[in-house]
């Protein structure tokens, strides 16, 4: 089956559904550590490295449930397969679900690329009684398989080597009549393409958008209006959606090959982690296995994050030791004042920027991505998407939406790049409004935690039902107000797992390194801009002017407007200011809760801006942020006169 020689090297993608260890996989076979995750939507641009082994070039791709696309991170994937001059392509398939992995391999098929399929996830295959023999799929697709289990790395060896000598598969897939007339027709319209002529025709047939794009711009409009002309004259003798009448061909043949699609389970084990999937996605019992992940959540992040870890190294190592060693050392050496304030000052590179990235915030960070890891790789996120499936309708959008969601809370500029999984540009649009709105990042939320923990529970629930139900019904009033409908919910399941630690460990590792990289030069540059603003005498006519919004409508101390100041250049910033003005003990429990409902609904930080309108345009960003700002004062402004009245805190 394979040939005498290995191929030339050159550009080998890896495609396959959502949450089937792509990037796992990518990390096995090139050693560039990529964000994997137990849910889709991980991967939404296109990362690529070189092998580890192999001399080729590994291309990692979003996933992509079927043919025609329809979001935008599977668009990503077909301009992939359509432009990237592949010299083979590594499908990357669900051992567990052979017909759903199958349906894509003959669709992968057909484009007459070189192939090679590995059936990752093995080990759960086979922990749920379920048995496949590579070689006989080999000889029966025409294409070298490989069982693989990424995560442990086993199979990869066998991987690299079936990538050596790829194969295009010998699977062929017979249409009905009109279908493969048009495809013959097409044949003498469309363009010459990598993928080959009959999988362009059936991409255009089927409506791909890229397909479509694609070809109107390597055609003249005469060859385009006759391709359009051959699609409706099919559509018409078909009788049914061309998409449908392709699709249910193709699940035909796949049905044929492996037989009877349908497997029992076995094992103990199995069946334990079934029973827990079905009890987190219950619409009753689903809610107190909530509470229990958001509780565990609250104490590790809220209170030994942001309470034990912080207090040792913002008190203890900066307070005691570091931060007055390194004040008395630029007392000694540093002549000119403005040298000294600008290192070791009120708005300091090192008392301020440095101290707060590091000793602040950089252990909230870490304990949130350690626990999201957790979450992540247990496979509860998808299910929580089932579960809040009802409440995102509420507000005109489906349980995906619960995806950059959760990624928001990480960081709400990845989360903002995120919303490509969603399947509609209304949908795209009203998640971007939520998370600006009131999705607080891991550095903000972990300063929530440790501010509100320290009062009790109650101000916490408090806080969170504000937000949560601002969300609900500006989520509400938008869905009707913005044009188009609600997409409709579709979503993989992965097995319950006990999540592996070495991995969770490494993704850990890995975000604090991009938070080191990208965030603390934030820190640095704001300190520096808060010193500018200071030694011009313009900070403080600034927060003159916030006073009357910060002191009369907010009725917080005049302290206060110099973090929300802080708050424009970064939210988790301007939540560290009030944070140790809290410490000094200058905030009640009421005008705690306020500051930090208010500064958690206030404008997102300067990059989340930036990624908006690079994804939606400068206008949608300048929207967002004109409707936010105001709304989360008058918030604030509201829930503490609110307080006050009941008589909450005081």
């Amino acid at each position: 089956m394979a040939g005498e020689t290995p191929r030339q090297a050159g550009v080998v993608a890896l495609v396959g559904h959502p949450n089937v260890g792509k990037s796992t996989l990518f990390e096995a076979l090139t050693g560039h550590r990529v964000i994997a995750a137990n849910y889709p939507g991980t991967t939404v641009e296109i990362v690529r490295a070189a092998g580890r082994r192999l001399d080729d070039t590994f291309v990692d791709s979003p996933g992509i449930l079927s043919f025609p696309s329809r979001t935008e991170d599977e668009q990503a994937t077909v301009r992939v397969l359509l432009e990237g001059a592949l010299v083979g392509v590594l499908q990357v398939g669900d051992a567990k679900n052979l017909r759903r992995t199958l349906l894509l391999t003959v669709q992968l098929g057909e484009m007459g690329v070189p192939l090679t399929l590995a059936l990752n996830m093995a080990d759960e295959a086979v922990d749920r009684g379920l048995h496949f023999d590579p070689g006989e799929l080999s000889e029966t697709l025409g294409l070298r398989v490989v069982a693989t289990t990424a995560v442990r790395g086993e199979g990869i060896d066998l991987l690299e080597d079936a990538l050596l000598e790829p194969d295009i598969p010998s699977v062929r897939i017979n249409y009905e009549d009109p279908i493969e007339t048009a495809i013959d027709e097409l044949g003498e319209v469309l363009p010459p393409a990598t993928v080959g002529s009959r999988s362009l025709a059936l991409l255009f047939l089927a409506g791909d958008p890229v397909a479509e794009e694609w070809i109107r711009g390597r055609c003249d409009d005469r060859r385009v209006g006759e391709a359009v002309r051959i699609r409706s004259t099919a559509a018409e003798a078909v009788g049914t959606p061309l998409s449908s009448s392709i699709l249910e061909s193709r699940f035909e043949v796949v049905d044929a090959l492996i037989g009877d699609p349908s497997t029992t389970p076995v094992g103990g084990t199995s069946v334990r982690k079934q029973r827990i999937s079905r009890l987190t996605t219950h619409p009753l019992w689903g809610l107190p296995v909530l509470a229990v992940v958001l509780y565990g959540l609250y104490w590790f992040v809220g209170v030994f994050g942001a309470g034990t870890l912080v207090g040792w190294l913002e008190e203890t190592l900066f307070g005691e030791y570091i931060n007055p060693w390194l004040i008395s050392a630029a007392d000694r050496a540093l002549a000119w004042d403005w040298l000294r304030d600008l290192l070791v000052g009120d708005y300091g590179l090192w008392t301020m920027g440095m101290t707060y990235a590091l000793a602040l915030i950089l252990p909230i960070v870490a304990t949130f991505f350690f626990a999201f890891g957790l979450l992540e790789d247990s496979g509860y996120l998808p299910r929580l998407a089932v579960l809040t499936n009802r409440i995102f309708k509420a507000m005109g959008l489906n349980g995906t939406a619960v995806v950059p969601m959760v990624l928001g809370l990480g960081c709400v500029t990845m989360a903002t790049m995120t919303t490509r999984i969603l399947a509609s540009k209304r949908d795209r649009l009203l998640v971007i409004l939520l998370l600006s709105l009131g999705v607080p990042c891991s550095a903000q939320l972990g300063v929530v935690m440790g501010m509100l923990g320290g009062i009790s529970m109650v101000a916490m629930m408090i806080w969170a039902g504000v937000v949560i139900g601002v969300l609900v019904v500006v989520g509400w009033l938008a869905a009707r107000l913005v044009p188009g409908n609600r997409s409709v919910f579709v979503t993989e399941l992965p097995p319950m797992r006990r999540p592996p630690l070495r991995p969770v460990v490494i993704k850990t590792v890995a975000r604090v390194e991009w938070y080191i990289r990208e965030v603390v030069p934030l820190f640095l540059i704001g300190s520096v801009l808060l010193f500018v603003l200071d030694r011009a005498e313009v900070l403080g006519w600034l927060i003159e002017l916030a006073e009357p919004l910060v002191v009369d409508w907010l009725r917080l101390p005049a302290e206060a407007a110099t973090a929300f100041m802080m708050g424009f250049f970064r939210r988790d910033f301007g939540a560290t200011g009030l944070f140790l003005i809290a410490g000094d003990g200058l905030l009640s429990s009421v005008q705690m809760v306020v500051s930090m409902t208010t500064i958690t609904l206030f404008v997102p930080c300067v990059a989340s801006v930036l990624m908006i309108a690079k994804e939606r345009g400068a206008k949608t960003a300048a929207a967002v942020t004109a409707l936010v700002f105001p709304l989360a004062i008058f918030i604030g402004g509201v829930l503490g006169r609110v307080l006050e009245f009941v008589g909450w805190g005081v």
